[in-house]
């Protein structure tokens, strides 16, 4: 099973609004941290000294000089863990026990890591997290290198799993890097095309953002013993609310709050990047909007602040706001259907759907 593929639904638009932690989703976030904090630090640490060094500045472990930050107990900070945190619950979802995942939810981490580190990079992004990104404070090389390093580092501690789960849990990885690898590839392609079709958009997102949120998933139900149904189940469910948890993210990116959000709001605009509100927006070419905001994104010229204002009123207009919001509620559910197959307890299912209100639901 594959994600689902986008329609343009009639009718209201689905709600994406705030949703702060439930005491049971953060209660599974701090365990979440708690088990994966000691073993993420021996792994980093564990990397050559420059890419040990990149590596903790952007988790926000130490400052540029390499001066360490001080922490807040269980705080893994780059993150509220909820990768890992999935890994965990999908251990506990197949019966096992959190502490069997601990590998899967390191190797998780450091893969993300390894894909922020180059897409900073890739995108030119000037800041992370609030504080300049690695690349603008070590070099492109640098970053690079270190993005690599902890690549390397994730399979390692794969490979260190009990046997036979670590060969199963390796090629889970591969197989997630390959489709992360093509998400991306096409995410940069996009940029350079005339037109780009929904259908292409989510499979695109599929891979660069659902492949690791799936394999999470899967990891988990694998190094937990898993039966292959129940493994797929994970792994689609993982697969589908990293599609929904992108669509949010296109979201965030023309409409969020930058100081809540830590994202600048009309980047993507300013870029003409084509996220799936501008995509859905471009797809009725009889629109006035979607052909107004189809010529803002032919001119030549940066566009200026105003324009990039007019610009989110035209992808609004045209339909693209609506249709991303509807996505969200239809991936979400998708990813709800195939967390079925897995079996999971009562409680594991419900701490899952909570984590993915959570994901989904996130400010804007």
């Amino acid at each position: 099973m594959r994600c689902e593929q986008m329609h343009l639904a009639s009718g209201g638009p689905a709600v994406v609004d705030t949703v702060p932690p439930s005491p049971s989703v953060e209660s599974v976030l701090r365990e979440a941290r708690s088990l994966l904090a000691p073993a993420l630090r021996d792994a980093i640490d564990g990397l050559p000294g420059p890419e040990a060094r990149i590596a903790r500045y952007h988790r926000g472990w130490c400052e540029a000089d390499g001066s360490e930050v001080p922490s807040s107990g269980d705080d893994v900070r780059g993150g509220k863990a909820v990768r890992p945190a999935l890994v965990f619950l999908a251990a506990r979802a197949v019966g096992g026990l959190p502490e069997s995942a601990v590998p899967g939810a390191v190797a998780v981490e450091l893969v993300h890591d390894f894909s922020l580190l180059h897409d900073d990079v890739i995108d030119g992004d000037p800041l992370r997290r609030h504080r300049p990104a690695a690349w603008t404070v070590y070099g492109v090389p640098s970053a690079v290198l270190a993005g690599d390093a902890l690549l390397v580092q994730a399979l390692r501690v794969l490979e260190a799993a009990p046997e036979p789960l670590a060969d199963a849990a390796v090629r889970e990885t591969m197989a997630m890097l390959a489709d992360l690898t093509f998400g991306q590839s096409q995410d940069v392609a996009f940029e350079k095309v005339g037109s780009v079709g929904v259908r292409q958009y989510v499979d695109m997102a599929a891979g660069k953002t659902g492949a690791l949120m799936g394999c999470a998933c899967a990891l988990g139900g694998i190094l937990a013993g898993a039966d292959r149904e129940r493994v797929v189940g994970l792994r689609e469910f993982g697969r589908c609310l990293g599609v929904a948890f992108q669509c949010v993210d296109d979201l965030l990116g023309i409409w969020g709050d930058s100081s809540r959000s830590g994202k600048p709001v009309g980047a993507d605009l300013a870029a003409r990047k084509k996220s799936l509100p501008v995509v859905a927006a471009l797809a009725d070419e009889q629109h006035p909007a979607g052909r107004g905001l189809a010529a803002l994104y032919a001119q030549q010229a940066p566009l200026s602040e105003a324009e990039i204002t007019l610009a989110a009123d035209l992808v609004e207009e045209a339909g693209g706001r609506e249709a991303t919001e509807q996505e969200v509620t239809r991936q979400t559910a998708a990813a709800m259907r195939a967390l079925s197959r897995a079996r999971p307890t009562a409680e594991v299912y419900r701490q899952m759907h909570e984590l993915a209100m959570l994901l989904t639901r996130r400010d804007r």
